[in-house]
């Protein structure tokens, strides 16, 4: 029988004001509140279009050569998008998923079950992952590392619970400089379809009020679930200093970014469904066709600091 504590989807004042000054709180509350759209929120499928961005994301970093890990963990694990995709890829054949929020957890273990994946699931605190040592051949992580307070001692956790010669990759990890300009662009757009949507024609594509609002307060919270951001070199040296070895930091979506954040707010502030598949389709293509780019021209003249998303991998070193 389970002894996970309950997830919180409906936070009191006096929780919500709590969280403010406490980062973890403020995690658990928030993931909770997100965790039944949250999948819908980030367009999150478990179908070939995931699966090949998962495996993509692992694949740029690892160089993984197809062969399967037996026993994979996953840090932070949200709804399970980037350990249930890998292990559908076939990186590896049992799972783990361990998030500081309850609701969180549940949603992965529902998404394993309906996939008919072999996974077990805890609600657990990165820097004091509870399993054994040497316990599994790979962690991974997505968004994940930017939530922890102590990143570096998260990181000796892993290589802790760890086999040796075992394998981490973190992905999608927000850059300094990629942070401000996807912030920013956010914020422009949620002002203008929220402004722009008060008007007589486009009334029809407003949400209603009382949900805008509720999407505000989580976009504040938001800023303090979110505690840091990555300087590619920096973040090596920080996984160098926990013990690990081979460690590598890769960077992507520049271009991609900047089409990305705009769309996913947009699709933030209208009504559920208003959209529909064309719309979809523009935005999932237009990602591709710039990923594209940024992975076959613009890595190459721009510095890397200045693409968003930042990924790390690293070893345990064997005896």
């Amino acid at each position: 029988m389970s002894t996970d504590p309950a997830p919180t989807p409906h936070a009191t004042a006096e929780q919500v004001e709590a969280a403010w000054r406490d980062p973890k709180l403020a995690n658990v509350l928030y993931h909770d509140w997100e965790a039944g759209t949250y999948d819908e929120k980030w367009s999150i499928s478990y179908d070939q279009r995931c699966i090949d961005y998962a495996a993509g994301r692992f694949r740029l970093v690892s160089g993984w050569d197809g062969r399967p890990y037996e026993r994979a963990l996953e840090l932070g694990s949200g709804t399970g998008f980037f350990l249930l995709n890998l292990m559908q890829a076939g990186v590896a054949k049992q799972g783990s998923v361990t998030d500081l929020s309850p609701g969180m957890v549940q949603a992965a273990l529902r998404n394993a079950g309906h996939l008919g994946l072999d996974v077990d699931g805890r609600v657990a605190d990165a820097e004091r992952i509870p399993y054994d040592d040497d316990t599994f051949d790979l962690v991974v992580g997505h968004a994940v590392l930017h939530h922890i307070p102590d990143v570096e001692a998260s990181l000796r956790e892993v290589l802790r619970v760890l086999r040796p010669g075992g394998r981490f990759v973190f992905a999608g990890e927000p850059t300094t400089v990629g942070d401000a300009y996807a912030r920013k662009l956010g914020q422009l757009t949620w002002k203008a379809t929220t402004t722009l949507t008060k008007l007589g024609p486009l009334k029809g594509w407003r949400r209603p009020q009382a949900e805008l609002d509720e999407s505000s307060r989580a976009a504040a919270l938001e800023s303090v679930v979110d505690i840091h951001t990555f300087d590619p070199d920096d973040l090596e040296r920080t996984a160098q200093r926990a013990g690990a070895r081979q460690v590598r930091v890769a960077t992507e979506e520049f271009s991609a970014a900047m089409l990305g954040w705009p769309v996913r707010t947009f699709e933030a502030a209208v009504p559920a469904g208003r959209l529909g598949l064309r719309w979809a389709m523009f935005a999932y293509h237009g990602w591709q066709r710039l990923s594209w780019l940024d992975e076959h021209v613009l890595s190459r003249v721009v510095p890397r600091g200045w693409f968003y998303n930042a990924l790390v991998t690293g070893t345990k070193p064997s005896p």
